[in-house]
């Protein structure tokens, strides 16, 4: 066996543990097959969904005929990102689109964090369970539901919010229809839906957190309000700014349905943004490697963003997702 020398003072330098064959690596992987088992799941999903697709990419960069293929169809170079650019109503529905999420992030990303905040306070197991229960529920309802539940309750015919607006003396307004109140109902349906399941992460989070800190705050004479701001979002400031990177990832990609169920001819306007764009000039009128274009668009900038967040975020001292 080698001996290792040292002067005194000078810690000796440790080298990381390398395998001495290819046979102790597989045992090694052997004796841990449960776990990449329980990876592989999640793995072929990634792989099958996300990076094989990525191939189709090619045809937003060609005239994509669906008889002719990938491999037969006329390459066409940028001439669908010029189209994207040239396009007369592009920045309108960027700007709608940016709107959208600037909403999301100022309106509804603290509401999670704040039920979390609130949830943790309470101390009734019966009702906190109960409470959960009832703010995770409307998560598991489509968007379908959660659109003709607001159209139900905000239609001029007999609608319960107009038919108080109208008790009280003032006029009816018209939700539906109104570009002005588009945006209003947009958060408020994503509020009502996301709020509560966004919770998950910052519970747990929060329970990891070693009670003896609180029990030496509470020794310190710090009240309830000095504890959630000295203790709690501290421990899960890692956490809120990995799912604020992760949000700002999808700054064009605000989802389909739920606006496309919003949208009508009154508020197009406003509520036109890039997912609806797609549908409407892109597939419903079989212009596929435009739609393609769109949509590698969104991904470049979704990725730009990650980055550049990530990397603000490491300079101001936080992990960051990568």
């Amino acid at each position: 066996m080698q001996e290792v020398s040292a002067q005194p003072g000078v810690v000796p330098e440790l080298k990381p543990k390398s395998y001495k064959s290819s046979s102790e690596l597989k045992k090694r992987l052997w004796r841990n097959k449960l776990l990449y088992v329980m990876l592989l799941p999640g793995v072929l999903y990634f792989v099958i969904f996300k990076y094989l697709p990525m191939y189709g990419l090619i045809i937003s960069f060609q005239d994509y005929k669906p008889y002719q293929g990938i491999t037969g169809s006329e390459w066409v170079g940028m001439e669908h990102f010029q189209r994207l650019f040239t396009e007369p109503d592009f920045l309108n529905i960027l700007g709608n689109t940016l709107i959208l999420f600037g909403m999301n992030i100022l309106f509804y990303f603290p509401i999670p964090i704040i039920l979390a905040l609130m949830l943790n306070e309470l101390r009734g197991t019966f009702f906190k369970r109960t409470f959960q229960t009832l703010i995770y529920l409307p998560h598991f309802m489509s968007w379908v539901i959660v659109v003709s539940i607001s159209f139900v309750m905000t239609t001029m015919d007999g609608g319960i919010i107009n038919e108080l607006l109208s008790y009280f003396g003032f006029e009816k307004i018209n939700f539906l229809l109104s570009p002005g109140w588009f945006r209003p109902m947009y958060i408020i349906q994503i509020i009502w839906r996301e709020a509560g399941w966004g919770t998950i992460i910052y519970l747990a989070s929060i329970a990891a957190i070693d009670p003896g800190l609180y029990e030496a705050a509470r020794m310190d004479g710090a009240g309830r309000l000095r504890q959630i701001w000295h203790i709690t979002l501290p421990a899960i400031r890692g956490v809120i700014i990995t799912l604020l990177i992760l949000k700002i990832g999808s700054v064009l990609d605000l989802g389909f349905e739920h606006v496309y169920l919003l949208l009508n001819s009154m508020n197009r306007e406003v509520a036109e943004i890039i997912d609806t764009y797609v549908y409407t000039a892109g597939l419903r009128q079989g212009h596929f490697s435009y739609s393609t274009a769109i949509g590698f668009f969104k991904s470049i900038i979704g990725l730009i963003m990650v980055m550049s967040v990530n990397k603000l975020s490491k300079k101001m001292g936080e992990e960051g997702v990568y």
